[in-house]
C-alpha cells in the first residue's frame, strides 16, 4: 500500500545518542559505581516514570542523588545526565525538509523533559529555527504520558491525526517497538547501527 505518513523515533535515528558519555560524566563527578547505580535506577522503574511524567524533574534528581550518596548540584546532574545526547547530522535535518514536501511526517519518542529541554534549546541555537517545524506533529512520551512499544502510543498518534497504520511507515531502532508497530499493521523499518536515515530514502522519495 501506497506510504502516506511516517512517524520517526528520534534518538538514534535522528539526533545521535552517546551512551558511554553519561558514565564518562558521572564519573567526572566522582562517581564510579556508574553501572550499578544505573542497574538499580533502571529496576526501580524511575527512568520509565521520568519519560511518562508520572515523576518530576526535581524528585528524578533527588531520586539519584539517594542512590549516588552525594549532595550534586541539580545543574551538574543535569549536565551528566545530558550528555547522552550526541549531534545532529546536517544532513538528516535537510533531509526531513525534503521528505515533509512529500508526506505527513510525525515524530513519537520516548524521552523526558531534561533531555528534552537541552536538545531542543541544541537545535535552535545550531539551525536557528524550531526542531518541532520539521513535522506535521511531535509527540513525546512524558507530554502524552505514553510510551513506546505501548500499542496505546501508537493508537494515540493515529487517532489524533486520522491515520491510517498500514499507510503509515515507522523508523526506529529498536526492535521491540518495530515489533509492536508491525503487530499494529503499520509499515516498518528497522535502522540497524551500520545504517543512516538517508539510506532508506532518495531525492525525498521513500527507496526502501
Amino acid at each position: 500500500m501506497e506510504i502516506r505518513n511516517i512517524i520517526f523515533d528520534f534518538g538514534g535515528v535522528i539526533i545521535n545518542i552517546h551512551h558511554s558519555e553519561v558514565e564518562k560524566a558521572f564519573k567526572n563527578l566522582g562517581i564510579n559505581q556508574f553501572e550499578t547505580l544505573f542497574s538499580q535506577a533502571t529496576q526501580s522503574d524511575i527512568f520509565q516514570r521520568l519519560e511518562i511524567g508520572t515523576i518530576s524533574p526535581g524528585n528524578f534528581r533527588n531520586y539519584l542523588r539517594s542512590i549516588i550518596g552525594k549532595e550534586i548540584p541539580d545543574h551538574k546532574l543535569d549536565f551528566a545526565w545530558n550528555q547522552i545526547i550526541g549531534n545532529y547530522p546536517p544532513h538528516r535535518i535537510k533531509l526531513l525538509s525534503e521528505l515533509k514536501k512529500n508526506y505527513n511526517l510525525f515524530l513519537l519518542s520516548n524521552t523526558n523533559i531534561i533531555h528534552y529541554r537541552y536538545y531542543i534549546e541544541k537545535f535552535r541555537n545550531e539551525f536557528g529555527f524550531e526542531f518541532q517545524s520539521l513535522f506535521n506533529k511531535t509527540y513525546w512520551s512524558f507530554e502524552i504520558s505514553e510510551r513506546k512499544p505501548n500499542h496505546s502510543a501508537f493508537t494515540f498518534v493515529l487517532k489524533d491525526n486520522n491515520l491510517i497504520a498500514s499507510e503509515t511507515l515507522f523508523i526506529d531502532d529498536s526492535v521491540q517497538n518495530i515489533d509492536a508497530a508491525e503487530q499494529m499493521g503499520f509499515q516498518t523499518y528497522l535502522l540497524k547501527n551500520d545504517t543512516d536515515l538517508a539510506d532508506i530514502f532518495g531525492e525525498g522519495k521513500i527507496i526502501l
